[in-house]
């Protein structure tokens, strides 16, 4: 009788502390993005404060710096939007918010373009360059989100220079989440 009260207070809870169905503001990425082991929002928030802290962790490396920029894009709505985050200190959007951007900025992505072709493309490009399919990549680059040629493209991700607002938001944030082990609910 126990086990019957207590697996749907345990369920609530968890859910409460989960990722949220995307919105327009908030994409949707699937399980596993940045771990079996680990959710989305903790996942990404530590990803990309590795990626940023230092723009030798992800030099030569495009698939992890594609992945701290989907981070981004993802995070500049989740934190905002889902509860599991009201208590965390508002700069941190703030912060997170002018890191997309000037990502955005960097890499040429359109200012204008939802967050979930920015996530679902990005996460296609980084597909095809883990399993070693160069055409495919350069086809994804070549989309009309990017307002670059493909190779340069591709060379910016393969050299991202150092992004303060990015590295400072993403270790705060990774401060927050650790402050009570990164669950919020």
């Amino acid at each position: 009788m126990r086990a019957l009260i207590v697996l749907p207070l345990l369920a609530f809870g968890l859910t409460a502390c989960a990722t949220l169905p995307g919105t327009e503001r908030t994409p949707f990425l699937p399980a596993g993005v940045y771990g079996v082991y680990q959710d989305n929002d903790t996942g990404a928030i530590n990803h990309a404060a590795w990626a940023f802290a230092s723009p030798a962790n992800t030099r030569n490396n495009p698939v992890d710096a594609a992945k701290a920029v989907v981070a981004l894009e993802y995070l500049s709505g989740e934190l905002r939007e889902n509860p599991r985050w009201i208590g965390i200190d508002s700069s941190v959007d703030v912060h997170i918010g002018r890191a997309r951007d000037q990502l955005r900025e960097i890499l040429g992505i359109r200012p204008d373009a939802p967050p979930q072709v920015v996530v679902n493309t990005l996460l296609a490009l980084s597909w095809d360059l883990q399993i070693g399919n160069q055409p495919g990549a350069m086809q994804v680059l070549a989309s009309p989100l990017f307002t670059r040629p493909p190779a340069q493209t591709l060379q910016v991700l393969a050299n991202l220079p150092y992004v303060q607002e990015a590295n400072v938001a993403t270790a705060q944030a990774a401060d927050e989440s650790s402050a009570d082990g990164g669950w919020r609910g």
